[in-house]
């Protein structure tokens, strides 16, 4: 009976948000070893699920950064990288774009419609809502350093994305965008999320990864925040507590807030429902970045 009873009262402290975000797009961003362990992501998309059955509206981004690494070796390829991003040439953007589009897309569009839940891939194979520029490193004075075919976004098809939302069904995108010459550009997964969010005014961002959110010390638990602004955000920054794959991560939810997305979250995906927990309870379970 008490293991009722508590069932019922977490359930009723969800309410108010199943009652606050009823019609609401969220997006949710999806990477990091978490997608490696096939029962993790699923649990994930179960969430996902969740979320669309109380009237929520989520849309996906994806990452598979690891899983292009893996078909890289596979063939031969070692991959390249100049100042922490990966160098794509032809042969690596062929691999990354099956990867991304013909693999991971299909398998969480797959696993969705499991589930009960209508969903639809978004990519450059397919239909696109990613429209990107060549991205270029700045070197030395004026100097341009070539990273090869990857992007950054300048345009999100929202009429798209709100209309599939409207229709009960969940956007999947992948992380490849078209250029102006119609050609392709891998772009970073996170920042395409905070693009996605901004574009759509979505009352959430959450990146959901391998990270257990923002620690002011990353070496002691105890420094954990549950909550952060822009201010505390810029100085973590500048102080290089926040460096290395949490700086996209960060600087899309910054993007997300600018555009008028209420909040942005950094979860970890590997804790059990750690998406329920930090949408529908009172505490939540990662950092939640405020305007």
């Amino acid at each position: 009976m008490e293991q009722a009873i508590g069932k019922a009262a977490v359930l009723i402290e969800a309410l108010p948000y199943i009652e606050r975000y009823y019609g609401r797009v969220v997006v949710v961003k999806l990477g990091g070893s978490v997608m490696d362990n096939p029962e993790t992501e699923r649990e994930i998309l179960r969430d996902i699920a969740f979320m669309n059955y109380v009237g929520m509206q989520p849309i996906i981004v994806h990452g598979g950064g690891r899983e292009i690494t893996a078909a890289m070796d596979e063939a031969g390829l070692e991959p390249q990288w100049v100042q922490g991003l990966r160098y794509t040439d032809e042969r690596t953007l062929t691999i990354a774009e099956n990867v991304l589009c013909g693999r991971i897309n299909r398998r969480i569009v797959e696993t969705l419609e499991s589930l009960g839940v209508a969903a639809i891939g978004l990519n450059s194979l397919a239909t696109c809502v990613l429209f990107a520029e060549r991205k270029y490193l700045a070197g030395e004075g004026d100097r341009r350093i070539d990273i090869g075919f990857v992007g950054r976004v300048t345009g999100v098809n929202a009429k798209v994305l709100d209309l599939l939302c409207k229709a009960d069904t969940v956007p999947v995108i992948a992380p490849i965008a078209i250029d102006p010459a119609g050609g392709s550009l891998n772009c970073n997964a996170d920042t395409a999320a905070g693009e996605v969010a901004a574009a759509v005014k979505a009352e959430k961002l959450v990146m959901v990864s391998d990270t257990h959110g923002i620690r002011t010390d990353p070496k002691d638990e105890n420094s954990f925040r549950s909550s952060l602004n822009r201010a505390e955000i810029n100085d973590l920054m500048a102080r290089r507590v926040i460096d290395k794959g949490m700086i996209p991560k960060v600087e899309a939810c910054l993007r997300a807030i600018d555009a008028g997305v209420n909040k942005a979250h950094i979860i970890d995906g590997r804790l059990e429902h750690s998406l329920l927990l930090e949408i529908f309870t009172d505490k939540g379970v990662g950092t939640q970045i405020l305007p």
